[in-house]
């Protein structure tokens, strides 16, 4: 099939396959590419509005026994470094969030093997009770597996139990490649499978709950791998529903066990369009200047971006690989109406929440984002003597003295 055939059938909106997507990615032009995704977003977003989220990452613990060669983030249990958040600095991280107007928290963290699924049902409740119409999005198809495995109880059981603690809905965290493969050289696999991450997150959107997928690229995957990842997440869609977005990144390798090259902005840009072509079911694509930097994130609207992502007060993973831009909600709107579009404020499932914040208020601008705990802090959260450890480390901190 020729190049022209393919564009003729993205622009009449027929479904492209993974040959066709491959051929796309190895043929076209950058700026072909890039109107071929601006042809299909502005297929199902005529309004040339843009949005974005005021919320915040946070990472309850670093620790983590999946030891992923990717990550920088993660320090292994007994390490100096390791942290977990206490009920009280979570609280507070909601109330500084609520302050600058966000509605949800996305939380993440280690596959901490000292933290039961008790304690993630209490601090679940814990916040809903504080504060019961915000947002937890929280948890991704690994560390509900990870949940399941310390518990030792199916998926389906633990996802039951957090939602009735107040689980609203889940990121698409630890998908990097749906390429077994890939995992392997990642390591990567042992915590989630390719098959396992897609079924959890199936189970996820029987439930009745939305979510979130996304893609790490630039490691060690090929083209085609790419291409796998996508059609395989575009099946999963076809069959629920349940994919709110799609968000990719690329690999950050300083800091990493793995190391490398970053892939560069145009790399960045071309995967991002054939994103748009290829999810042809996936209403919205985010914007992922948190790796790219504005600049990129700005020029992502040009390649089938939507979505400028979150405001994010606060993120620890990618500032660990070495990452740290920043964005506040005026940079954001400035970014987005420059590029031609009107930038609005949603929720997780997007709804439209309104207009910019800063129009109508004095927001404070932010230069940098917060970090889970200030270096240094190794302090113990009082809580965690009330759940038993099963490793030594973990035991002998909850230890009474």
């Amino acid at each position: 099939m020729s190049l022209e055939s393919i564009v003729a059938k993205v622009e009449s909106a027929g479904r492209v396959d993974r040959d066709e997507a491959l051929a796309l990615y190895s043929d076209a032009p950058t700026n072909l590419l890039g109107h071929l995704a601006e042809v299909v977003r502005a297929r199902k977003h005529p309004s040339d509005i843009v949005t974005y989220i005021i919320d915040r990452n946070v990472n309850y613990t670093n620790v983590c026994v999946a030891r992923c060669a990717f990550c920088a983030f993660y320090r292994p249990v007994g390490s100096k470094e390791g942290y977990v958040l206490g009920f009280d600095e979570l609280f507070k991280k909601i109330d500084e969030t609520l302050t600058v107007g966000g509605v949800q928290i996305l939380l993440q963290g280690g596959h901490n093997p000292d933290l039961p699924l008790e304690w993630y049902e209490d601090l679940f409740s814990a916040i809903k009770d504080r504060y019961p119409d915000f947002k937890l999005h929280a948890l991704s198809p690994p560390e509900l597996l990870h949940l399941s495995r310390l518990s030792q109880r199916p998926v389906p059981v633990v996802i039951e139990r957090l939602v009735r603690a107040g689980l609203d809905s889940v990121p698409g965290g630890g998908a990097e490649i749906l390429v077994d493969r890939v995992r392997r050289l990642l390591n990567c696999e042992s915590k989630a499978t390719s098959d396992e991450w897609l079924s959890i997150m199936r189970v996820v959107h029987e439930v009745g709950m939305r979510s979130t997928a996304t893609m790490m690229y630039g490691s060690v995957e090929t083209v085609q791998e790419r291409v796998e990842h996508l059609c395989r997440l575009r099946e999963l869609q076809d069959d629920t529903g349940g994919f709110t977005a799609f968000i990719a990144w690329s690999y950050q390798p300083p800091n990493t066990e793995l190391g490398g090259a970053e892939a560069t902005g145009v790399e960045y840009l071309r995967t991002l369009a054939l994103s748009r072509i290829v999810l042809d079911n996936f209403d919205n694509l985010q914007a992922s200047w948190v790796t790219q930097g504005g600049k990129v994130g700005q020029l992502s609207l040009a390649f089938g971006a939507n979505d400028m992502g979150s405001v994010m007060i606060e993120e620890n993973v990618v500032r660990a690989a070495g990452a740290a831009y920043c964005m506040d909600e005026v940079e954001i709107v400035r970014n987005v109406e420059d590029a031609g579009f009107i930038p609005k404020r949603r929720n997780m499932v997007y709804d439209i929440l309104g207009d910019p914040l800063c129009r109508d208020s004095a927001v404070p601008r932010r230069t940098k984002l917060a970090v889970a705990r200030a270096p240094g802090d190794t302090s113990i959260p009082a809580e965690l003597s009330g759940y038993p450890a099963r490793t030594r480390t973990g035991r002998a901190e909850r230890a009474v003295e």
